[in-house]
């Protein structure tokens, strides 16, 4: 007799092949917890909650299509950049005759004025996009579940 040929005979009590109950490919069902997901549960209907998901999933995609349409400006002593809603640089605006550009420190001025009016964009979008996004990040329980932010 081979091993899978073997009498169950190691199992306390008598074996009854009758009173097995039939095996099932459900493990949900195989341990009394109801019908799978699809039925049993208390009501739990795992395509309403996959359905649910491809519409936020959905929102996301939109949310995030509108914020890289979308433009912020932010400014700093003469100085304009406009990024998009997801942080992008798209433009630097320079008052006309606000810098010398032969004088050095009026260029480091102009340096750092470009770099503060960037953060200053860049803070309104990620407040915007904080703003579109965030009833999604709420659906989710801000669960963190690979969604960020613009940054």
């Amino acid at each position: 007799m081979t091993r899978d040929d073997r009498e169950v005979t190691d199992v306390p009590g008598e074996y009854d092949a009758d009173s097995v109950e039939s095996v099932t490919n459900d493990p949900l069902a195989a341990l009394g917890i109801g019908e799978g997901l699809s039925g049993g549960l208390g009501g739990f209907d795992m395509n309403a909650l996959f359905q649910q998901a491809q519409q936020m999933q959905q929102q996301l995609q939109d949310a995030q299509r509108s914020l890289a349409e979308s433009s912020v400006d932010g400014t700093a002593g003469g100085v304009t950049v406009t990024v998009s809603g997801v942080g992008e640089l798209n433009a630097v605006t320079i008052a006309v005759g606000r810098f010398d550009g032969a004088d050095p420190e009026d260029l480091t001025d102009l340096g750092d004025l470009i770099v503060a009016a960037y953060r200053d964009a860049k803070s309104r979008a990620d407040a915007l996009a904080s703003q579109a996004l965030g009833p999604m990040a709420q659906g989710l329980g801000g669960s963190g579940l690979g969604i960020s932010g613009p940054g």
